[in-house]
């Protein structure tokens, strides 16, 4: 009998673990697979692994691996992925957004062929305005920025074969964006949309400034366009430099010394520097991801894992 690996990163989610265990099990006791519901503990300060333990101790297909401080859930689930033993694998949250019902439709499709089952999202209930439009812009800039073909409105829901697990594993980067790696790795892919629903308890972990952090590890590990950008605001601003430059020895050798503008050479000189500044943040940027690459560090530190029979 095939086994099917669940993955779900967790950080502080001791609200959701045991109604998501339940919603969950009443789908795949139905399915003639085995399962193992792999739960990755990204650090949490509240009772999460405790919550995860006392779910192992009465059901042995829970297993776990708890990471020695809080990683992100790139890393957790890049944690998952090595530690899963499954024929294939099923990315979840906990908070119960990603729907369990969904999963005989990905099993079914990976019985088909399919290597990459990925759920896009038709609707995002419980979320701003502000949330919703900022993610649109993004999927559209880094869409027309880079050549890998990103899928919009998807998260990391979705089943990976075997073999798109093994290939999701060789990579290991220290500064990951999963979402973007789903799509780098090619193999045959499949679609199903739902109807994301509110998170059954507690509240979400991802701040603006996460948001951001993401969005910007997103852009800067899968395309050196604004690099480019940065190039080609260097060479209009040369070009027109030097064009003023002609016409100030020009008008001075036709109309004599003229009274220079402290206003206008100030506006130039400042917007010089902003463009100066902004031109070597996005070098850093790609400089500091290329420093903590080389140094080949661990991507991550376990404090225990308890699987199968363990």
């Amino acid at each position: 009998m095939k086994t099917i690996t669940i993955i779900v990163p967790c950080y502080n989610e001791q609200e959701v673990i045991h109604t998501f265990y339940q919603e969950v099990t009443k789908v795949i006791d139905k399915l003639s697979y085995d399962f193992e519901l792999l739960f990755v503990n990204d650090g949490s300060r509240d009772k999460t692994l405790a919550e995860i333990i006392t779910l192992r101790m009465k059901d042995k297909r829970v297993t776990y691996v708890d990471l020695s401080r809080n990683y992100g859930k790139e890393i957790a689930m890049g944690a998952g992925l090595d530690y899963a033993s499954g024929d294939a694998v099923i990315i979840m949250d906990a908070d119960l957004q990603d729907p369990p019902r969904l999963i005989p439709t990905m099993i079914e499709e990976w019985e088909e062929g399919y290597d990459d089952v990925y759920a896009k999202r038709t609707s995002r209930k419980g979320e701003t305005f502000m949330k919703k439009f900022t993610s649109r812009c993004f999927y559209k800039l880094l869409s027309r920025l880079t050549r890998v073909d990103i899928q919009k409105d998807t998260g990391d829901f979705r089943l990976l074969s075997h073999k798109a697990v093994e290939a999701l594993k060789s990579f290991r980067e220290s500064q990951r964006y999963t979402k973007g790696l789903f799509s780098l790795i090619g193999f045959n892919k499949k679609e199903i949309t739902f109807e994301r629903e509110p998170r059954a308890a507690g509240t979400t972990k991802w701040n603006y400034w996460r948001l951001v952090g993401l969005a910007i590890e997103g852009i800067t590990t899968f395309t050196i366009s604004p690099l480019r950008i940065a190039t080609f605001f260097g060479g209009i601003t040369a070009i027109g430099a030097l064009v003023y430059m002609i016409y100030i020895v020009v008008r001075t050798m036709v109309q004599g010394v003229d009274i220079p503008g402290y206003a206008s050479i100030v506006s130039i000189m400042l917007f010089l520097g902003s463009i100066q500044l902004i031109c070597m943040g996005i070098l850093g940027e790609y400089v500091g991801r290329v420093f903590n690459e080389t140094k080949n560090r661990p991507l991550y530190f376990i404090n225990r894992h308890e699987g199968g029979n363990q």
